[in-house]
């Protein structure tokens, strides 16, 4: 994993920038993909790219699609209007480019994972990174949330104060390990938990919610026994859960940790424990 910190002191906050999004936004997470919609005109570029791997999925695939065509009409419309309302944006008679890619994460049981990504640059100071999930229920053919998988997912009830927690652990786990300091320190200080760190960590604090439209994009993180989840996993854009050069973090939070809040279907779907490739993967 990249030691962002490390990039900031040695080279600068410009290289870090470019270095680790390169890395979080082409290297990290790979997928065959089939290029759906490409669009280039003087004013636009968009593209939408959706993994080949989700055609084994009933319906699935002809969703992301049509979701595509929808975003890549959007765009086009909306930097249309932005350039006959203000030319001189598109300094250089740069075209601002949008892409959309749907990536398969997991299928497991009837459930499958996707994680939806955008990035678009509009002219300003740096691209932008995106980031959506999507929970697909390949017997009923449609999408839904985590609800179903816990005995209730009332804004600031039990269950999503237990989840809330855990994943803000786990984000401030993820930046210890990658030696980035809380706000307004210059170092990380020797031996600090997560959930000293926390206190300190207004962006994660501010980023994650107990609420399931708030708590953050989320999937279901395949296990070591098949048929099974052994948690889930957090996925959170530049600037969601800090600043945007430490760029995205995908945060884990295993089953036992919210057990006793799930739902008859949840105790069907949750066991074993995360295997090591994925951790390496996501």
């Amino acid at each position: 994993m990249i030691n962002v910190h490390e990039y900031r002191c040695r080279y600068g906050a410009a290289f870090a920038l470019t270095a680790y999004l390169a890395w979080q936004m082409l290297g990290a997470h790979g997928a065959a993909a089939a290029t759906m919609i490409a669009i280039k005109t003087n004013i636009a570029e968009i593209t939408v790219d959706v993994d080949d791997a989700l055609k084994s999925y009933p319906g699935l695939f002809d969703d992301c699609v049509t979701e595509g065509k929808s975003f890549a009409s959007k765009m086009r419309a909306g930097a249309e209007q932005a350039h006959r309302e203000d030319p001189n944006a598109f300094r250089d008679s740069t075209a601002w480019t949008y892409s959309r890619s749907y990536a398969l994460r997991s299928a497991i049981g009837r459930y499958v994972s996707v994680v939806r990504s955008d990035d678009t640059f509009e002219g300003g100071a740096h691209p932008n990174h995106l980031i959506d999930t999507i929970l697909w229920d390949g017997q009923a053919q449609k999408r839904i949330s985590i609800r179903p998988f816990f005995n209730e997912t009332a804004d600031d009830g039990p269950t999503m104060n237990a989840l809330a927690a855990e994943v803000k652990l786990a984000v401030a786990s993820l930046k210890i390990a990658n030696d980035i300091p809380p706000p307004n320190r210059d170092k990380l200080p020797p031996n600090m938990t997560a959930a000293q760190y926390l206190r300190e960590d207004t962006f994660i604090n501010e980023g994650i919610k107990p609420s399931l439209l708030k708590i953050g994009p989320v999937t279901l993180a395949p296990s070591t026994e098949p048929g099974k989840s052994s948690g889930l996993t957090f996925h959170y854009q530049p600037y969601a859960v800090g600043p945007y050069v430490e760029g995205a973090y995908t945060a884990f939070v295993p089953s036992n940790a919210f057990q006793k809040y799930l739902s008859p279907d949840g105790m069907a779907l949750f066991g074993g424990k995360r295997p090591k490739s994925d951790e390496d993967k996501w």
